[in-house]
């Protein structure tokens, strides 16, 4: 009788260690999600600022507002990628590069216009 319970033995453990790397792994991947997510949010803000800093310089010439687009994406973790003034508006694009986990960096790219409310 005491044979019938050695052949058992160990195979909870192999349970939890399976459980836990299920969760490692799931952890893993809500980290590089959450990760990417972050970088969006940054380009984003990144590229609003940028837009509104070249708008609000656009009076000056379009090198002036466009450097002063760069130098506010970089101040909010961004960088510049594309800027075009068009009259009064200003468009940007800005981007973030994100490694979300080692080996997997990707780049965010966001655009957005500033300029007067037109009617």
């Amino acid at each position: 009788m005491a044979s019938g319970r050695h052949g058992d033995r160990g195979g909870a453990t192999v349970c939890v260690l399976a459980a836990g790397l299920v969760l490692v792994v799931c952890g893993t991947f809500g980290a590089a999600v959450a990760a990417a997510g972050m970088a969006r949010q940054r380009a984003g803000i990144a590229a609003d600022f940028a837009a509104l800093a070249g708008a609000a310089t656009v009076a000056q010439g379009p090198e002036a507002a466009c450097r002063r687009a760069s130098a506010l994406a970089e101040a909010n973790g961004g960088r510049l990628a594309d800027c075009r003034v068009d009259g009064l508006d200003v468009q940007v694009t800005a981007e973030v590069t994100v490694t979300a986990l080692p080996g997997l960096t990707r780049t965010v790219r966001i655009s957005a216009r500033a300029g007067p409310v037109r009617a």
